[in-house]
């Protein structure tokens, strides 16, 4: 049996313009400087407040770093239906690797995510991937990555072990966790971090399209 753990945005779904435009607006709302892409992007997957504490320029999350993240939480949805701002789209070949995986009796699959747990059920209700994640942990389940709370307990739930499992990502905050719960880490180039990135904070290896994930899991 294999765990697989997925973490969600800049991996399966390409939610970058959503969460940097509400991030901007976030910023500009408390008179701070409009952060740039890529300092949104060097965040991602992060928890939130700890994510916006990070690009403020501040070592720890204070009252002014909770205002602002109660600030873009009630300004996400508002972002995400407006015309340009849809549901965040899968990438491509994301949907037939997910499928190809549930076909699997040996395969559990499941999600890691900075995202609040009602941003993944609605990204798995969305997409329609809700009966193939059989666990998660999210933001409001543990605490930030790299911290290896999300991969241990997600093990424990399923009855599996560290060295059973595997962890997919595009941040380095998802290599860091996964190794340090004692997992497999797998990087994906399409999202934050650069390949090389993703090898220097531990990825056993890095694909550049989906499709390639399958060489590493069966």
């Amino acid at each position: 049996m294999k765990l697989v753990l997925f973490d969600c945005d800049g991996t399966l779904v390409d939610s970058a313009a959503t969460i940097h435009e509400t991030m901007r607006r976030t910023f500009l709302h408390f008179n701070k400087p409009e952060p740039a892409l890529a300092a949104t992007k060097s965040i991602m997957g992060l928890t939130l407040d700890i994510a916006i504490a990070r690009m403020d320029g501040k070592l720890h999350v204070d009252d002014e770093a909770l205002a602002m993240t109660a600030h873009y939480k009630s300004l996400f949805t508002v972002v995400r239906q407006a015309p340009d701002y849809k549901e965040a789209p899968l990438f491509d070949g994301i949907r037939a690797v997910v499928e190809r995986l549930a076909q699997e009796d040996d395969i559990l699959i499941g999600a890691v995510t900075g995202k609040s747990r009602r941003g993944l059920d609605s990204m798995l209700d969305v997409h329609g991937f809700r009966p193939h994640f059989k666990v998660s942990r999210t933001a409001d389940d543990c605490p930030s990555k790299p911290h290896p709370a999300m991969v241990t307990e997600c093990c424990d739930e399923m009855g599996m072990r560290p060295e059973q499992t595997i962890v997919i990502g595009d941040a380095i905050y998802d290599m860091q966790m996964a190794k340090s719960a004692g997992a497999k880490a797998i990087g994906v180039s399409w999202g934050s971090a650069t390949a090389e990135q993703l090898l220097e904070s531990g990825a056993d290896a890095v694909v550049h399209q989906a499709e390639a994930l399958l060489d590493h899991i069966l």
